[in-house]
């Protein structure tokens, strides 16, 4: 059931037009940056998007602004992810996946109980806090660990539904910001 409802709200996800998705990210980051969460984060750790999700460039070059320190996921293991530090935009050189990474060289990681706030990617959200991630398991095992962290997710609002599958082994999140909520 899960891997049906991924393929369907990834799909939704991908034929938003980069206009759209580029206006419907700002709104979001710009509500978000007016939450307390945000003013009271020292350590906000956040993914590097993939063209078809909420962009978060403006997030990180705000948080650089704002004197923040900026963390992104680097994949460790097989289903192994930890935290590593942002120390500038050039610091980042595109790895894996065709996904933005800090270069080996300017590495410095993170322990998860040392982060304030983690921005959570995901296929969709229901409105208890379950999660459908994208097929991994990376966040359902580093989450439980981020034990002083709030887990945010920025979500179109058609990803935001009533309730989803879930299994013992999900991670939950604290809160969904869509254009609506």
């Amino acid at each position: 059931m899960k891997k049906i409802l991924r393929k369907e709200f990834l799909t939704k996800r991908a034929a938003i037009s980069p206009e759209e998705r580029d206006r419907i990210s700002h709104e979001l980051i710009k509500k978000f940056l007016a939450t307390e969460i945000y003013r009271e984060t020292k350590i906000l750790m956040a993914y590097a998007s993939m063209p078809d999700e909420i962009q978060l460039n403006e997030l990180f070059a705000t948080c650089f602004s704002d004197k923040k320190i900026l963390a992104i996921p680097l994949i460790v293991g097989k289903g192994e992810m930890r935290a590593v530090e942002v120390p500038n935009l050039d610091s980042l050189e595109i790895g894996a996946f065709k996904i933005p990474t800090v270069k080996k060289n300017l590495r410095r990681f993170i322990e998860p109980a040392q982060i304030d706030c983690i921005i959570v990617p995901g296929a969709a959200f229901d409105i208890e806090g379950n999660r459908l991630g994208l097929g991994g398991g990376y966040y359902d095992r580093f989450l439980p660990q981020a034990v002083n962290a709030k887990k945010i997710a920025l979500a179109f609002d058609f990803q935001l539904v009533k309730k989803l599958p879930t299994e013992d082994h999900d991670a939950k999140i604290d809160a969904v910001i869509t254009e609506h909520t």
